[in-house]
């Protein structure tokens, strides 16, 4: 079956136009300033080239390191990777190479947005990712991209910590089949995992959280609910940002649950 057939309905193909299409157009000014950026790209085994940005690990001083771990974001469904990518500079700072890819059919990366598409992108990705042999292994998933992580979970490699941020848990709800639903392939041990969601989302409710969030608390994952956190990139406030990206890093850095 061809990676980029529609597996949710005639109206896959109109919502994927419609989120690719408030992403926006890639800016490479964006940029400006993170001197150990890379322009990278990775060639799917169906031909497509998906195009995104590393951000090499760097020692305490801000000199090239050999890196500690990989860190790969896997964004919402409306961001483009230069849009966020200088958000994890402490990340690399930290001794992490940062990895950030636009989706397929978003931005610089060719072939059609497809669910099932992107879902074996990611897979292909993070096999490719394990196979450097890097130390330390992790991810952080917001929105669609934690759909894509879990979807793909029970065919990706060994992953140190993961962080699912404002994901749903299922998508059946909204005409795909079951077998799409994040919540059906969650691993029996989430002891690894941490799960957040913010009060103030209006995007993934917690009414569409709740089940995910729930079976992965009785799995062992750890939860976080903040009373000020909207949906990722979407918080209103700079401080409530930040502090969310903080808590990011303590968690995957230092594995302090909160």
């Amino acid at each position: 079956m061809k990676l980029e057939q529609s597996v949710c309905g005639l109206k896959e193909p109109l919502v994927f136009w419609l989120w690719s299409n408030m992403a926006g157009s890639p800016d490479a000014n964006r940029l400006a300033g993170l001197r150990n950026v890379e322009d990278i790209d990775f060639e799917t085994k169906d031909g497509r080239t998906l195009r995104g940005y590393k951000l090499k690990a760097l020692d305490g001083n801000g000199q090239p390191s050999a890196p500690v771990g990989y860190l790969l974001i896997m964004q919402g469904n409306a961001i483009l990777a230069d849009q966020i990518i200088g958000e994890f500079a402490p990340f690399a700072s930290s001794g992490l190479d940062v990895y950030v890819y636009d989706y397929r059919g978003y931005g610089r990366s060719g072939g059609r947005s497809r669910l099932k598409a992107i879902i074996s992108d990611y897979v292909e990705l993070l096999a490719a990712l394990d196979a450097r042999n890097y130390a330390g292994h992790y991810v952080y998933a917001m929105s669609f991209g934690g759909i894509v992580l879990l979807d793909g979970f029970d065919l990706h490699g060994r992953l140190d910590r993961i962080i699912v941020d404002s994901s749903p848990g299922r998508l059946s709800d909204y005409g795909c089949p079951s077998e799409y639903d994040p919540v059906n392939h969650l691993p029996a041990d989430c002891s690894q995992c941490l799960f957040i969601t913010g009060a103030k989302d209006r995007v993934v409710t917690g009414s569409m959280s709740r089940e995910l969030v729930d079976t992965a608390r009785q799995r062992g994952a750890a939860v976080l609910h903040d009373a000020h956190f909207a949906h990722p990139f979407m918080d209103r406030e700079l401080s409530v940002h930040r502090r969310r990206i903080q808590l990011i890093e303590h968690y995957l850095l230092y594995n302090r649950r909160p």
